[in-house]
C-alpha cells in the first residue's frame, strides 16, 4: 500500500543526500537508498553536518535537527524500501544506461509511485520509455547544493500526465522550492545555458586568455555572478560537466557544445573538482 507522504531517494551522494535532507526537514518520511552501506553512512553524516550548520546559523533549532534526522531511514535495497513510496527521486550518477536500468527496476519495485529523475540533461522521454507507465515519469532537477538553492526544474516527458506534473509541482513547493516547468530538450534550460558558459571559460584558460582567478573574478564582478564559472565547474564536478556537454552535443547535433580538450584532460587526470580535491583550483585539506 502506498504511503501518500513517503519519499524514496535513490543515491546517497551530493545530490541524493541533499534531496533527502529537504524532504525530511519539511516533514516527509524519507528512505535514502544506495547499493553501498558506506555511501549511505557518508550521506547521512553529510546531512547531519549540514543540519548542524543550520543550527549554528539559527535557521533551525536542535529539536528540528533531531526530528529531521529521525525521519530519514536508509536501505541498500530499492525492491524492499521503495514499494510503498508515493514519490521516488532518482539521483544516481549522470549516466544514461545506469538511469535506464534503475527506472526499469523501479517500475517493478515501486508500482504506484511517481518516478522522478534528478537528471541534469538526459531525456525524460527516453527514461520513461524504460517503464510501463511513462505517464508517471517526470524530471525533478534540483540545484546544488540542494538545501540552499531555491530552483527545481520540473520537466515533462512526452507522455507525462497533467496529474503527475501537478503533484510534482506541489511537492516541490511543499519543500520550500520554486518549481519552474520546462520542456524535455537536451540540457533543459539550466544546463543548456550554463554549460556552454563553463566550457567557454575553460577555452579561455586553455588559450591563456586569463588565469582561473582572473576568469572567475571577471564573471563575479563584471556579470554579478555569485561564483565564477570555473569554481562552479569544480563544485558540479568536471566529469559531470563533460557528461552534460556530450548529451547537448549528441542531442542537438551542434559542435558548439563540444567539451573543451582541457576539460577532458582534467577529467582524464582525475582532477574532478571539489570531490577529488583538485580541479581548476586545489581543495587539499
Amino acid at each position: 500500500m502506498t504511503d501518500s507522504r513517503k519519499i524514496a531517494v535513490i543515491g546517497a551522494g551530493q545530490m541524493g543526500n541533499g534531496i533527502a535532507h529537504v524532504f525530511a526537514q519539511s516533514g516527509f518520511p524519507v528512505t535514502m537508498i544506495d547499493v553501498a552501506q558506506a555511501a549511505l553512512d557518508k550521506g547521512k553524516g553529510t546531512i547531519e553536518k549540514n543540519l548542524d550548520r543550520q543550527v549554528k546559523k539559527g535557521t533551525i533549532d536542535a529539536a528540528a535537527k533531531d526530528a529531521t534526522l529521525g525521519r530519514i531511514a536508509t536501505s541498500t535495497s530499492a525492491a524492499s524500501a521503495a514499494g510503498d513510496a508515493a514519490l521516488v527521486v532518482e539521483a544516481a550518477t549522470e549516466n544514461r544506461d545506469l538511469k535506464f536500468r534503475i527506472f526499469a527496476d523501479l517500475d517493478r519495485a515501486a508500482p504506484n509511485a511517481i518516478l522522478a529523475t534528478n537528471t541534469s540533461s538526459i531525456s525524460i522521454t527516453e527514461i520513461a520509455a524504460k517503464t510501463t507507465r511513462p505517464e508517471k515519469v517526470i524530471g525533478m532537477h534540483f540545484m546544488n547544493p540542494v538545501p540552499v538553492m531555491q530552483l527545481v526544474e520540473v520537466i515533462r516527458g512526452l507522455a507525462t500526465s497533467d496529474e503527475t506534473t501537478r503533484t510534482t509541482l506541489e511537492l516541490a513547493k511543499a519543500v520550500g522550492k520554486t518549481p519552474v516547468e520546462v520542456s524535455d530538450y537536451p540540457g533543459f534550460v539550466a544546463n543548456r545555458i550554463l554549460m556552454p558558459m563553463i566550457n567557454e571559460a575553460v577555452y579561455c584558460l586553455m588559450e591563456g586568455v586569463g588565469t582561473p582567478e582572473a576568469i572567475d573574478t571577471v564573471m563575479k564582478l563584471g556579470m554579478n555572478h555569485p561564483m565564477g564559472p570555473l569554481a562552479l565547474a569544480d563544485l558540479i564536478g568536471l566529469d559531470t560537466c563533460v557528461a552534460i556537454l556530450e548529451v547537448l552535443q549528441n542531442g542537438l547535433g551542434d559542435p558548439k557544445y563540444r567539451p573543451c580538450p582541457l576539460l577532458r584532460k582534467y577529467v582524464a587526470a582525475g582532477w574532478l573538482g571539489r570531490k577529488s580535491g583538485r580541479g581548476f583550483y586545489s581543495y587539499a585539506a
